[in-house]
Formats: structure tokens, C-alpha cells, sequence
């Protein structure tokens, strides 16, 4: 297909996000106004902790995008330095979609694959220098395996941005009230079993929100050597503004 036919093919259509495409022209998001921020916020906020860490000109630096839906995420990191990006998503369909794109962008360094998260491991897919999980944890009911995944497959920082749930902390009886463990965090239920067919929804149903706490300290005692809770920048989406939402870095 020209890059003429296939610009007006991705045109004919809405997206998750706004692409700005090689012509200049932006896709259309079925997202509304108030909810499409969040994606603004997201990359600001992964574009300031990657330069501070790498510097603003990054090489030979890879990733990968755990759940990298239509790939945005991903070409941003090829736009802003990153030598080569491996996506992975649930659904073939976001893997399509994401491959679109990669063709209209010219983006031959972004390798795509329709895989579930838990199917990898770092001695079968290697190890990236940047691991991004935006937007996956709170649709997952093994989050800590998740986490797990991620650290593993970590050389040096990875980014996890969630919806957190609210924190519970103190004593707990742990067999024999004379036997009491502290809580450490919580995790929060959400029910997702009739939207699974949604395109940005859990793919099993049931789901684990981390509280804020909860997600450092896990990433702490996995094996992170430093955590941080990244400051949203000015006018951030309002979730991320006001700690409903989170990104975290774990460096190696």
C-alpha cells in the first residue's frame, strides 16, 4: 500500500489515541476530551524521568512496552532516542493496529508481538535497558507476578503507571492474637468479568488496584535498588494530580 492510501486508511477511522501522522495531520480518539489528558500526562511524565536518567540523547538504549496497546507509547521512545522497542500486548487487534501505525511512521525498529505478559522471560526475550508498564497493573489478578515479570526483564529503570487503590496499614492477628504481622499495603478488588471483550479492559475479569504504598513497597522488596513516585508535571490529568493515579520508577 502507497503511504498515501494507507495515511487516508488510518484516517477513516477513530483511535485510542492522537497520532500525529508524517503528514502532519492527527487521528481522531474515541476517547472524550476530559479522558484523552491522561495520555498527555503519561508521556510527559516518562519522557522527564527517561531524559533525567539517560540524558537527552540516549544510545543504543532498547525496551519494552508491556501492554503497548496501539504502539503510541512505544514511538515516542523511538522519537526520543531509543535505538529499538519490543511491544507486547493480550490482543491481536492492538498488535494490528500498533503495526499500522509502525508503517505509516516509518518505524522499522519497533518489533510487535501478540503475547501475554506472564509468557515472558528474560532468558527467552532478553533484557531491555527500559521497561515500560503504563496502564496494565489495575487490570491484573496477579499484579506482584506481574511485577515480577517486569523486574526481571529490567537492566535499568522500569516505569509502572496504575490506578491505586486507598491504603490500609497497622496490625493484623496472624494465626494467634498474641501473633500479630504489620500490614505492609492493600490492594483494592474492581470487578471486570462483563467488560472483557472491551478493548481496554482486563482480559480474565478480575482485577487488583495496588494502593500507592503497597506498589513501592512491592517493588522494594522484589528487588528494585531505588523507587520513586514521580511528580506530575503542571496541569497533569486530574486523576494523576490528585494521587488517584500514580507512575512509579524502579531503577536496577
Amino acid at each position: 500500500m502507497d503511504k498515501a492510501s494507507l495515511l487516508k486508511k488510518i484516517q477513516q477511522r477513530d483511535w485510542f489515541y492522537n497520532f500525529t501522522l508524517p503528514d502532519g495531520q492527527s487521528t481522531q480518539s474515541y476517547l472524550p476530551d476530559e479522558a484523552r489528558a491522561v495520555h498527555d500526562t503519561r508521556l510527559q511524565m516518562m519522557q522527564s524521568c527517561l531524559n533525567d536518567f539517560y540524558g537527552t540523547a540516549p544510545e543504543n538504549i532498547t525496551a519494552i512496552d508491556l501492554a503497548c496497546h496501539q504502539g503510541y507509547f512505544s514511538h515516542h521512545l523511538i522519537a526520543t532516542g531509543h535505538h529499538h522497542v519490543t511491544g507486547i500486548d493480550a490482543r491481536q487487534e492492538h498488535i494490528d493496529d500498533a503495526s499500522l501505525i509502525c508503517e505509516a511512521m516509518g518505524h522499522q525498529n519497533i518489533q510487535l508481538q501478540q503475547r501475554d505478559v506472564f509468557s515472558l522471560s528474560p532468558e527467552t526475550d532478553g533484557q531491555f535497558d527500559t521497561v515500560l508498564m503504563l496502564g496494565l497493573l489495575y487490570h491484573l489478578e496477579n499484579p506482584v507476578g506481574a511485577l515480577r515479570v517486569a523486574k526481571s526483564l529490567c537492566k535499568q529503570v522500569c516505569l509502572v503507571e496504575t490506578q491505586v487503590g486507598p491504603h490500609i496499614s497497622g496490625q493484623l492477628d496472624w494465626g494467634h492474637y498474641e501473633f500479630v504481622k504489620p500490614m505492609m499495603g492493600s490492594f483494592t478488588v474492581i470487578d471486570e468479568s462483563h467488560e472483557v471483550h472491551g478493548p481496554e479492559m482486563s482480559t480474565l475479569g478480575i482485577c487488583l488496584a495496588p494502593s500507592t504504598e503497597t506498589l513501592i513497597w512491592i517493588m522494594r522488596k522484589i528487588g528494585f535498588s531505588r523507587v520513586e513516585l514521580l511528580t506530575p508535571p503542571k496541569g497533569a490529568y486530574e486523576q494523576i494530580r490528585f494521587g488517584k493515579r500514580v507512575m512509579v520508577a524502579g531503577y536496577i
